[in-house]
């Protein structure tokens, strides 16, 4: 008896009709048994200009149409291999199967916007707990720029997790870059949180390649704001009239000699003020972004305006050592307090951050003490806001310079 083989095809094409935002045209595949189709889009685009409808593939050398070939070829190879299987196990080949077979089987693939969205549910239900409002709110932005991407690249409003790959990444990247006019650093960070979906995907065997397979995080060097002691110490001389600048001064100093980020001196309470058994005053506060805890002494000058601020309305009321107004009206201000102080430098409530770490290993106190204040878990991250003054380096050269004088 003779088994009767099924006519069988595979065709890809591009759909002119149905131009995508980018000015590219979508490209189909379709599948044909005994003269039955079925059409399937495959998630990629190409300009209608540089296809091929003969060799059914793109035109030209360049990396991303060569890509783009390598994948076609791919899909091809891919249903040729449901389209064996399916015989040699005996079973009906139909276009329809063929088509189902390829976009995940019986059941519905697993979406990466969806899946994406899910993670998230899971991030703000734990938000307060295991995670910061601050990363909870960059996983929903990653999800959305997604969701913008997906439709201005596919237009679909979602893809299949097994369609990205390492083409979809860097075009994610650049539009990232481009049109939400990222730098290099947030862009790295919104790419980590699709990494880390992408693994959770891979952990759960919904998708069996890592498409971030070879690809790496280049951070660039961040040259961060910070004051001089002598700035630093214009801003402590001047005299303010209007109580206005005179608190947000204040709270600038408070910062710079803590070393306490915006919204941990803004809940800051009574509470979290210790004194220990040689009577000195110590800041010990759990970091509202990573949970872990500082351990700061107290100077004189933080000292100072947290009693000058013990009877301000504001801090009885909400039960706070300071009256510290919004992170926006707070740097609004700042930059008065700058033009006021002659200081030709972007003053925010981070840079007192910044100072404080500065200054302090200008002053000898070690990377670690550092660290330890600020509330960093590696002192990695804490190089980064630390800076060598130019009076650290006369000093530590002045050795070398009395042995070598003329």
């Amino acid at each position: 008896m003779t088994v009767q083989r099924s006519y069988f095809t595979v065709l890809f094409f591009v759909k002119k009709s149905k131009p995508l935002k980018n000015g590219e045209v979508p490209i189909c595949m379709r599948i044909t048994v005994n003269g039955k189709r079925a059409e399937v889009q495959i998630r990629r685009s190409v300009e209608a200009e540089c296809w091929n409808a003969q060799k059914e593939c793109a035109i030209g050398k360049d990396r991303k149409h060569m890509e783009l070939n390598h994948y076609l070829e791919t899909v091809r190879t891919r249903v040729l291999q449901i389209h064996r299987e399916l015989e040699q196990d005996g079973k009906p080949v139909t276009a329809e199967i063929l088509k189902r077979n390829y976009s995940g089987g019986s059941d519905s693939p697993r979406m990466l916007v969806e899946t994406f969205n899910e993670h998230n549910k899971q991030y703000r239900e734990l938000m307060g707990r295991d995670y910061v409002r601050g990363t909870v709110l960059r996983y929903e932005r990653t999800a959305r720029y997604l969701g913008e991407f997906i439709r201005e690249r596919f237009n679909t409003a979602d893809i299949p997790l097994k369609d990205v790959d390492h083409d979809f990444i860097m075009r994610f990247e650049r539009f990232i870059k481009v049109e939400k006019n990222c730098a290099q650093n947030a862009t790295v960070k919104y790419l980590k949180n699709l990494k880390k979906v992408i693994k959770e995907a891979l952990a759960n065997k919904w998708i069996t390649e890592d498409p971030f397979f070879g690809i790496h995080f280049k951070l660039t060097k961040s040259n961060r704001v910070f004051l001089t002691e002598d700035e630093l110490q214009l801003i402590i001389n001047k005299d303010f009239d209007i109580p206005r600048l005179a608190v947000v001064r204040d709270i600038f100093l408070f910062c710079a000699f803590t070393g306490l980020a915006f919204t941990d001196v803004q809940h800051l309470k009574h509470g979290h003020i210790t004194v220990d058994s040689n009577g000195e005053y110590w800041i010990r506060k759990a970091r509202e972004k990573t949970d872990n805890m500082c351990d700061i002494p107290l100077l004189d000058i933080p000292r100072m305006i947290m009693e000058k601020y013990k009877s301000h309305p504001t801090c009885i009321k909400k039960g706070v050592v300071l009256p510290v107004p919004s992170n926006q009206r707070m740097n609004s201000y700042l930059k008065e307090i700058a033009d006021a102080c002659h200081i030709n430098k972007p003053l925010s409530t981070h840079v007192a951050r910044h100072t404080f770490a500065t200054i302090a290993l200008a002053n000898n106190v070690s990377i670690e003490s550092i660290a330890k204040m600020l509330g960093h878990s590696s002192i990695m991250t804490t190089k980064i806001y630390a800076r060598v003054m130019d009076k650290t380096i006369s000093r530590e050269m002045q050795t070398m310079r009395r042995k070598f004088a003329l």
